[in-house]
């Protein structure tokens, strides 16, 4: 909100953000370990915001490079407190976790998590796209799910229908977990007369006469 807001004042047509290869790595793992999905391990767009507000020109360059290259042009470098902090998950991964891997499994793994969150991020974004176009194949003329239409979806596409409901409904994108999405899932799958799904937001997810409902309250 506050770089928005700076934007806005100064009338910026883009906001640079300095997210190097290893920050992009460590997102990668952090996606990995929380299990949310492919989206997760896609890391960080490099173009993402409002109208692409926010740009990350150096995603393909190391940290130690950027850092070097801020030195030779005398530009001072500032380091967040934070990322020395161990109480902070990406602060331990970053010096504890990341140097265990490179140790374990030799150097290249950076570069490796970089290039598989670009192959993560094309995959997902395909499955999006046709994620949206088969919605409408299964909205009703009410505009509630089918749970038919559902069923017959590839899981990868049915879930990424479910979770964009879910989120329409109220629910928080930072809070929606791929758990939540399971178990609304298989009122599709796994339907047994089971109750309603509480998901966060207070939205609720529960089948009905071969529709599913997902709504506030």
């Amino acid at each position: 909100a506050a770089l928005d807001a700076a934007a806005a004042r100064h009338g910026a047509a883009a906001v640079l953000l300095g997210h190097t290869r290893d920050d992009q790595a460590e997102t990668v793992l952090l996606g990995l370990a929380r299990g949310s999905g492919i989206r997760s391990l896609s890391g960080m767009a490099a173009v993402s915001g409002a109208d692409g507000r926010y740009r990350r020109p150096f995603l393909q360059v190391d940290r130690q490079t950027a850092r070097k290259a801020c030195m030779v042009q005398s530009l001072p470098v500032w380091d967040d407190p934070h990322n020395a902090d161990p109480a902070y998950t990406r602060s331990r991964l970053r010096h504890e976790g990341l140097p265990a891997l490179e140790k374990a499994l030799g150097k290249g793994v950076v570069e490796a998590l970089a290039r598989t969150a670009q192959l993560s991020r094309d995959d997902a974004d395909a499955l999006d796209t046709w994620a949206r176009q088969a919605e409408a194949g299964v909205r009703d003329s009410t505009g509630g799910l089918e749970c038919a239409g559902l069923y017959a979806l590839p899981p990868a596409v049915r879930r990424r229908i479910l979770r964009r409901a879910a989120l329409d409904a109220g629910a928080p994108g930072g809070a929606l977990f791929a758990r939540h999405i399971e178990e609304v899932d298989r009122l599709i799958t796994g339907w047994r007369g089971q109750g309603a799904i509480n998901l966060p937001g207070k939205v609720v997810a529960r089948r009905q006469g071969g529709r599913l409902v997902i709504r506030q309250g």
